[in-house]
């Protein structure tokens, strides 16, 4: 038998739009009440619309302890423990080493690795009481780190390495922890990308939203006598 969201929680993390967006949308229509979190309220409200009556918006930024607080108690304050932890939500910049900013590099460790580092924390007694699961969308810079990404795939490489000590913590609590490595998916921020590399962008040639969505649920689906470490997944178009 496979596993059963309905009736389940989850939270999905940078699920304003792109592939965030679609996996709430997934897990909604999977039978779950999915909290949608983002930092842009308006674009944020416009997703949950789209999701219905099973969204949960919360704006927050999550790299502020307080913010992060909030909505554990918000989650909890509904009176069900979460089932389903996404970690979706990062930023990127792009810039060879001699060009990159510390700054942005700071920033990319802060947003990337410490916020979905402190939030599964803050999450992790309700998700031992439901046996639930937790899945981190990484990138496929985190298993191979290319020029001008370095920073980026640095953060990438780290949260890779968190969910795999987390995994071997925590399996003995019937907790499964997934690793997501999607290619280039259209997305706004795949747009902004092929901007700064002077490349067109052509969604169509690329992953969707919703190949990557269908790939979460089969991990979470899967029976509970496996468990889906790490799956990596590409455009069946090479540019």
């Amino acid at each position: 038998m496979t596993s059963d969201l309905r009736g389940g929680v989850a939270l999905v993390t940078g699920a304003s739009q792109g592939i965030g967006a679609a996996i709430a949308l997934a897990l909604a229509d999977a039978g779950m009440t999915v909290w949608m979190v983002a930092r842009t309220a308006d674009v944020l409200e416009r997703a949950a619309a789209d999701v219905g009556p099973s969204a949960r918006p919360f704006a927050a930024d999550l790299t502020d302890p307080v913010a992060r607080a909030a909505l554990v108690d918000a989650v909890a304050a509904e009176g069900r423990a979460l089932d389903v932890l996404v970690h979706n939500a990062g930023i990127i910049h792009l810039g060879r080493t001699d060009e990159a900013s510390e700054d942005e590099f700071r920033e990319q460790v802060e947003v990337n690795v410490l916020a979905p580092y402190a939030l599964t924390r803050a999450c992790l007694a309700q998700l031992r009481e439901r046996q639930g699961q937790i899945v981190f969308i990484n990138s496929s810079a985190g298993k191979t780190a290319n020029p001008g990404v370095g920073q980026f795939a640095a953060t990438q490489h780290a949260v890779r390495a968190i969910a795999d000590s987390l995994r071997a913590e925590i399996n003995a609590d019937g907790v499964r922890v997934t690793v997501i490595h999607p290619g280039r998916t259209a997305s706004p921020r795949q747009a902004t990308i092929h901007a700064i590399e002077n490349r067109p962008y052509a969604p169509e040639h690329l992953m969707q939203p919703s190949d990557v969505a269908t790939v979460v649920l089969v991990a979470l689906r899967l029976p509970r006598t496996a468990e889906v470490t790490e799956i990596a997944i590409r455009p069946m178009l090479k540019s």
